[in-house]
């Protein structure tokens, strides 16, 4: 029978009669037998998009994702059951779909990016479409699936997280627009977060903060310094007057940095032994961008593997030109890299691997309890193992179809390049910024949402107070947990609202569809 005729389009088996990835072209949910499990996400796990980017899923889907597949492997091993995750024909919520199982190969199947994306692609499989950034414009730059995998493999071998160490709760609570808008990036090093105003207030029904209301987590989490990008909008001297270091490096919202700015951002960061905040309007392209540079010089990812990286912890970033900004700036930061290791550590292959990823419950115990001074030397080690690590995954060659047309769309699309590039500086002198947009769509998530509503109107739970008053404005945010009802804005205590979308209805038993296990194995 033809391979896509019918309700089964593609099946990969990732463990032996345990773990299969199926795709199904017809949306009716397959029945679970007495000896397989069907499950989906698809409606569960959800990418809020800006514009027509939509993936990946973040870092705490993924953590939701393997939690879950975890629990169901373990009751399955009691039964002998196999393990079907099967998703739609559809190509975003399928690349997706491949992106979790795949990752989850890595991380608890020690496969590597390869085999991982081998076990996806062999066979007469339809191609995965590539990832594209937030802008509104045509996309000319793309992520390919791989692409995020070795992004998920280097930063899972370098320490940047552990599943077995995640503060979840954490992640989702201040993601949050009303709870500060704020991602760590790097373990210790790199926090990324939408830009202060001057007073706490609700503006045109988005959230502001103004410093203060960042004090109280930035001390917890040891952030000695904050790095402003955009147009100044609040007096410095509120952070510096409370012990804070504070540096302007502006540059034009939505362009890149001129050398000059990228050479102090990253003498700057390799001076301070600290945490440092980055922020420019929205903490997405600006801040994306500069921080994405000191990944590869410092780490040796690829220009497509810092991308990836930072969009799984905080989707939306680096956008339009950035993202070949970026890749010019690739062999540079190799190069820059390595004569730094030379200098500071003896070798240009000493590479930094972080004890305590990001998130971490335990460094935060540990830190509350004797403080962070006294463990900064235990933060980090140097194994010789992870130069092979970091070099195999950048050998890697799979000829992936995505891959190759979106390489193709890149070099020979320069009219739509340029298109875009008009777009960009129009956008630098609207009243509106590419910032104030991404701001803008921000605010609208913080409604509820129904996963039963197509994905582009997907909202955000939770609601926000609308008549704060001054002396609300002013003070630390308290965080309540958020309710159906009335919530006030806060980032000194996590609440516990998943921002992930889940729906109330127990899945259908009857099916007229059924998929048996010879179509499986």
């Amino acid at each position: 029978m033809e391979p896509y005729n019918g309700v089964l389009v593609a099946a990969c088996e990732f463990i032996k009669d345990q773990l299969y990835f199926i795709t199904l072209r017809t949306p009716i949910k397959p029945k679970s037998t007495s000896n397989t499990h069907y499950f989906c996400i698809d409606d569960e796990l959800v990418y809020e998009n800006f514009f027509s980017d939509f993936g990946p899923l973040n870092l705490a889907m993924l953590f939701r994702y393997c939690i879950k597949l975890n629990r169901k492997r373990k009751v399955a091993s009691q039964s002998n059951k196999k393990i079907v995750h099967y998703t739609t024909i559809e190509p975003q919520k399928r690349v997706n779909a491949a992106y979790l199982i795949a990752s989850y190969a890595i991380l608890y199947l020690k496969k590597t990016p390869e085999e991982a994306f081998k076990a996806l692609v062999e066979g007469l499989q339809p191609p995965f479409i590539p990832f594209r950034d937030a802008s509104s414009g045509v996309s000319v730059f793309h992520v390919t699936l791989l692409d995020c995998l070795q992004a998920v493999y280097k930063a899972y071998h370098l320490g940047f997280f552990n599943f077995d160490d995640f503060d979840v709760d954490e992640y989702e609570h201040y993601e949050r627009v009303e709870n500060g808008d704020l991602n760590w990036i790097v373990p210790q090093k790199f926090l990324a977060f939408c830009g202060p105003h001057a007073i706490t207030k609700i503006e045109n029904g988005y959230p502001l903060h103004s410093p203060e209301s960042y004090f109280n987590y930035f001390r917890k989490n040891n952030v000695s310094t904050v790095i402003r990008l955009n147009k100044k909008i609040y007096d410095s001297s509120r952070f510096t007057n409370c012990g804070f270091h504070h540096r302007d490096l502006f540059f034009v919202d939505g362009s890149t940095p001129s050398d000059a700015i990228l050479k102090q951002f990253l003498a700057l960061s390799e001076s301070v032994p600290d945490a440092i905040a980055v922020h420019c309007k929205a903490g997405l392209g600006r801040t994306g961008s500069l921080i994405g540079c000191y990944i590869m010089k410092h780490y040796h990812f690829n220009v497509m593997e810092a991308i990836a990286w930072i969009r799984i912890c905080r989707p939306g970033s680096i956008i339009g030109h950035q993202q070949q900004w970026l890749k010019e700036k690739e062999q540079q930061m190799w190069y820059c890299g390595n004569k730094y290791r030379e200098a500071v550590y003896g070798s240009s292959s000493k590479f930094p691997v972080h004890n305590y990823g990001i998130y971490s419950k335990r460094l935060k115990e540990i830190s509350d309890r004797v403080g962070m001074e006294s463990i900064r030397n235990e933060l980090l080690h140097y194994p010789d193992s992870i130069t092979k690590i970091l070099f195999k995954v950048d050998t890697m060659k799979i000829e992936d179809k995505s891959e190759v047309d979106g390489i193709k769309k890149h070099s020979l699309n320069k009219e739509k390049q340029a298109i875009s590039s008009i777009k960009d500086v129009k956008n630098q002198n609207s009243l509106l910024t590419q910032g104030d947009h991404l701001n803008q769509i921000k605010m609208l998530r913080r409604k509820p949402r129904s996963s039963t509503i197509p994905m582009n109107s997907m909202l955000r739970t939770g609601r926000i107070k609308e008549n704060v008053t001054e002396k609300e404005s002013e003070s630390p945010l308290k965080v309540t947990k958020v309710v159906d009802k009335v919530s006030t804005t806060a980032l000194s205590k996590r609440g516990t609202r998943s921002v992930i979308s889940r729906s109330n209805a127990r899945p259908s038993l009857g099916v007229t569809t059924r998929i048996s296990k010879n179509s499986i194995n």
